[in-house]
């Protein structure tokens, strides 16, 4: 309930404000923000009071935010963006610079300082800069400051400012409060819970018609040639460098491994652990009462309610070392299986268990243990490396193309002709070297290329880099009637079923509507009865189709959708709305997350007020020419 209303209500609060986006910028950058945001000040394109936004800020800013639009839009390059989309990024990214600029010179004037100490804690604890073990290593942060080219003191800087925009801003967040009576209202509004019965018609259950004369499907085919054209297919060269491919690839010296082995010695040397039921009494006879029952046959369930004034504790995969009281871990230890002991009298009281599993000690030699060990270090250190890679990749590409790949980059090379859903002409899988988002970003990069494109390396999904080279296009071309008449038959068939369905599940909406609901009609065996859902408790059994309507609709209402697959008719039985106060947690953090709201709207009317008191001052010939130095005047292209 909670995280529904807050997305329903909180979230579209920050949109009436889109000035908040400063407050997110700020309060949740992280470290891949703070990376991104970089650049040596060559020129000013702003300023504000004593603050300065260098040419080269602005552009590393829009750099960055390019390619999360582009993913936004569902093209794997910003450079497919619409010039008007990308300039218009451009002036946001300067908006937002600006609006940081403007909290700094109010903490300038606010005397804010943020000591040295409070900085080298804030890098400590970025998870962006931790090895292998969880702690901080320095190998790592030079190696991520010089895969973006910044240098340390600069990096520092960043974190101070951010450290001192929180400091200014939290405090003004936190001003915020709430009104019980609001959060009550939107709490009844989330639980307001409607009971469906619901009916499917799937298309594939109806009859199958038969075969129909071949003037008939020579028709069907004539008014829907579009189905039944041969896809059109592309031959292309692709390099993929992704953690992936590199992984394999990363060594560690055997000494470094056992290091990590010893520091886990705990994972890789499991004493004697058992599962065990414990109950806990304040007196000897009541836990006297308790073993009786337990030895009698109950079950733990009907033990643990019987312990009224007790605590019961269900404990699998029990260390010794894991029970608090050190008499009671011995005598746990010292049990025989699945027989019930006690009382023992123990710190917290008298108490009875039972052990219900014994698993022997183990340790996994480190000649075992090291592939894992290496493996948990690939896995963190791939993409650190993919970056540090993909340098040496651009410069083969742009020496010699796609036919001087180093070979010990990691980076995967393959060739094929596939059509745009990555089926060969076999129709088979074509073996690519990616899957998920990367493989889709080649797919859509492969059919969007010209013939004979010289290759480019780009950044795609979740820290990979490819490069494409379209080497031959076979178009999409129409297949005749007797190629396709096998096709054409089962569409035909399918379209009829569909039909049938559609004829179907009318009828008994109809009926529903006519008569009050599903369960006044001759269907009402065949539905699905009492789903209920909440606006902040969905029903995963009730088909999305149909969600657009059901919150809104009132007892004894009927509603007809469909999917790809099926028809539904769904009537309203019920609608009620429990207490919000019946869950007093649940109420509190409803509150909590309207404080939380009011506390935004605070921060973004601060925001607009240093706005007022520090007005900038742009340089827009500075701004011009940052623009056209990344091709948004067509010169060249980002």
């Amino acid at each position: 309930m909670i995280s529904y209303l807050r997305h329903v209500f909180v979230d579209s609060w920050l949109g009436r404000v889109i000035a908040i986006v400063l407050f997110l910028a700020f309060i949740g950058w992280g470290i891949g923000d703070v990376v991104n945001y970089m650049g040596t000040e060559t020129d000013v394109v702003a300023k504000v009071g004593n603050g300065r936004i260098g040419s080269d800020d602005l552009a590393q800013a829009i750099q960055s935010e390019l390619p999360n639009m582009a993913k936004q839009m569902g093209v794997s390059d910003p450079s497919q963006l619409p010039p008007a989309l990308r300039k218009q990024v451009a002036y946001q990214v300067l908006q937002r610079l600006v609006g940081q600029e403007e909290v700094l010179e109010a903490a300038r004037r606010l005397g804010v300082s943020v000591p040295d100490a409070a900085v080298r804690d804030e890098v400590f604890s970025l998870p962006y800069f931790k090895g292998p073990t969880g702690q901080f290593d320095r190998t790592i942060l030079n190696a991520r400051l010089r895969e973006r080219g910044m240098n340390e003191q600069h990096f520092l800087t960043l974190i101070r400012d951010d450290l001192t925009s929180r400091t200014v801003l939290q405090p003004v967040a936190q001003g915020g409060t709430s009104s019980a009576i609001m959060a009550r209202r939107l709490s009844a509004f989330g639980l307001q819970t409607r009971v469906v019965d619901l009916v499917r018609v799937p298309f594939a259950e109806q009859a199958t018609p038969a075969t129909p004369s071949d003037a008939v499907l020579q028709r069907y085919y004539a008014n829907h040639s579009w189905l039944f054209q041969a896809p059109e297919f592309r031959h292309a060269r692709i390099v993929v460098l992704s953690p992936a491919t590199v992984a394999q690839t990363i060594t560690v010296d055997d000494k470094d491994l056992k290091r990590v082995y010893d520091e886990e010695s705990s994972r890789y040397n499991v004493p004697e652990t058992r599962d065990v039921q414990v109950i806990t009494l304040p007196d000897e006879e009541a836990a006297s009462k308790i073993a009786a029952l337990w030895n009698g046959g109950a079950d733990w369930n009907t033990v643990q309610a019987a312990s009224k004034g007790g605590a019961s504790v269900d404990m699998p995969a029990t260390r010794a070392s894991g029970i608090p009281s050190e008499v009671l871990s011995k005598a746990v230890f010292a049990a025989p299986l699945t027989q019930v002991q006690g009382p023992v009298k123990t710190e917290a009281g008298w108490t009875v268990f039972r052990v219900n599993k014994i698993t022997a000690p183990s340790t996994t030699p480190f000649e075992v243990a090291k592939q894992d060990i290496l493996q948990q270090y690939r896995t963190a250190k791939a993409p650190s490396v993919v970056a540090e890679r993909s340098r040496q990749l651009q410069d083969a590409i742009a020496g010699s193309g796609l036919d001087s790949i180093p070979a010990d980059i990691g980076a995967v090379a393959a060739a094929g002709t596939m059509d745009a859903n990555g089926n060969t002409q076999e129709k088979e899988p074509a073996p690519l070297p990616a899957s998920g988002k990367l493989r889709e970003a080649l797919l859509q990069k492969v059919f969007s290329l010209p013939k004979g494109n010289q290759p480019n390396l780009i950044e795609g999904p979740d820290n990979s880099w490819f490069a494409v080279q379209v080497d031959a296009i076979t178009p999409a071309a129409p297949r005749s009637f007797e190629l396709a008449k096998a096709d054409v038959l089962a569409a035909w068939q399918a379209e009829a079923r569909k039909h049938a369905a559609d004829l179907r599940a009318t009828s008994i909406y109809t009926a529903a509507k006519d008569h009050g609901g599903i369960a006044q009609t001759p269907d009402a065996a065949k539905s699905i009865k009492d789903l209920s859902f909440s606006r902040s408790a969905p029903n995963k059994n009730i088909p999305s189709e149909l969600m657009g309507y059901l919150p809104q609709m009132q007892a004894s209402q009927s509603v007809m959708a469909q999917d790809e697959n099926s028809f539904f008719i769904a009537t309203v039985t019920k609608v009620y709305t429990p207490d919000p106060l019946a869950d007093p947690v649940g109420f509190q953090r409803v509150k909590d997350a309207l404080t939380q709201s009011e506390g935004d709207d605070l921060v973004a009317s601060y925001v607009d007020a240093l706005a007022k008191r520090f007005p900038p001052k742009i340089t827009e010939r500075a701004v011009t020419a940052t623009l056209s130095s990344l091709g948004f005047d067509g010169t060249s292209s980002p």
